[in-house]
């Protein structure tokens, strides 16, 4: 096999500002459920790292937490997160939408961190379904001249538009080397973490703005069939965390119908992701601050 068939792999880190789609595009690139998507920022809250399969060999993408101004010790996390999968990348991919027209302060930082990476950069130019550039120049041109980038690419991650030659650009830049991870592997990271963030999706997805970001999920009891062969489905005890009574009371709803109806999504998509019957038990339970605690946050992954 000549070097420039030969197989490559290696990480790319996918970084952007908080909402710009970063979640949907490994989502779609990988073919299956890799990361949480909402149309609520800052969802990302560990860095997920997703396989991908090719005859040209392998692509590790690191989604990352969505960057901005921390205001809590989860925030100073996220933030650590990112910059770690930074150092670690074989090649980067920045996110911005189509619609930019200017630099904000969210990627200002990345672009600030950008200039400390010395592997491949390219800018992936998301949502061009939303945008109409027929009647002026492009808008992310504000980017390009901050920086160079090895390419510059426009997609539509919720369309799969352009994708196939994103993943071809990826693969060009990439090392030869054979496959960090087992072909048959979808996401990197265990069994509870993924429930977990099934369940936290749905919390997203159900409540309003004041409660999200003030949700975390840890899951108490994880039991297959895998592990267990007397068992005939998955049981999966999750507690819900939040920190004032208010937010409990919302993720409750009256008469619990909010939790019902959030339990209800998450089993359903818990059995499609895992292949069993789903019997699912949530808890709410209120831990105020827990956002500022070192402990807390150790205690419930964030490490």
């Amino acid at each position: 096999m000549s070097e420039g068939t030969a197989c490559r792999s290696g990480f790319v880190a996918v970084v952007g500002r908080p909402n710009v789609g970063k979640s949907t595009l490994v989502n779609a690139l990988v073919g299956g459920k890799a990361a949480i998507v909402s149309d609520k920022p800052q969802t990302t809250r560990n860095s997920i790292r997703a396989v991908l399969n090719s005859p040209r060999g392998q692509i590790v993408f690191v989604d990352t937490p969505g960057l901005h101004r921390p205001l809590h010790r989860l925030g100073r996390f996220l933030e650590r997160q990112a910059a770690a999968s930074l150092e670690a990348a074989d090649v980067v991919c920045f996110m911005v939408e189509a619609g930019d027209s200017r630099v904000g302060k969210a990627d200002g930082i990345i672009l600030d961190l950008l200039e400390k990476v010395s592997v491949p950069v390219v800018l992936v130019v998301n949502k061009v379904d939303a945008h109409d550039h027929d009647h002026g120049p492009d808008g992310w041109e504000c980017f390009t001249r901050r920086r160079g980038f090895a390419h510059v690419l426009t997609v539509s991650a919720l369309e799969g538009r352009n994708l196939g030659l994103l993943v071809e650009t990826l693969f060009d830049l990439l090392p030869p080397g054979p496959p960090i991870f087992d072909d048959d592997r979808l996401v990197d990271c265990t069994e509870r973490f993924l429930a977990a963030e099934v369940i936290r999706e749905k919390v997203l997805e159900q409540t309003e703005q004041e409660v999200p970001h003030s949700v975390a999920v840890v899951v108490e009891e994880f039991r297959s069939p895998d592990e267990y062969p007397e068992r005939r489905n998955l049981l999966v005890r999750a507690t819900l965390f939040v920190e004032r009574p208010g937010q409990k009371a919302i993720l409750i709803g009256k008469g619990g119908a909010k939790l019902k109806g959030i339990g209800e999504l998450a089993r359903k998509e818990l059995e499609e992701v895992f292949g069993y019957d789903v019997y699912l038990d949530l808890w709410v339970k209120v831990k105020p601050g827990w956002r500022n605690s070192e402990r807390e946050l150790r205690r419930m992954g964030y490490t």
